[in-house]
């Protein structure tokens, strides 16, 4: 799959977490660093997302805030 946004990052899913209607999806990307994304369950369902499973998180942001 092609993607416009360059902020890829591979790593691998280390929970799934579900919700009434969205689910929180953590990615290990290495030396102990973790992104967390929240999707729909039915993105997780059709994505078929496990623990274990190599992902990319895909970052595409308008905005980035940085506070001290």
């Amino acid at each position: 799959m092609k993607i416009s946004a360059r902020n890829q990052i591979k790593g691998t899913v280390v929970e799934v977490t579900k919700g009434q209607t969205t689910a929180h999806v953590g990615i290990d990307i290495g030396n102990g660093v973790r992104v967390t994304a929240s999707i729909t369950n039915e993105a997780v369902d059709d994505l078929g997302l496990k623990v274990g499973d190599a992902a990319i998180a895909v970052i595409k942001a308008s905005d980035v805030m940085v506070a001290k």
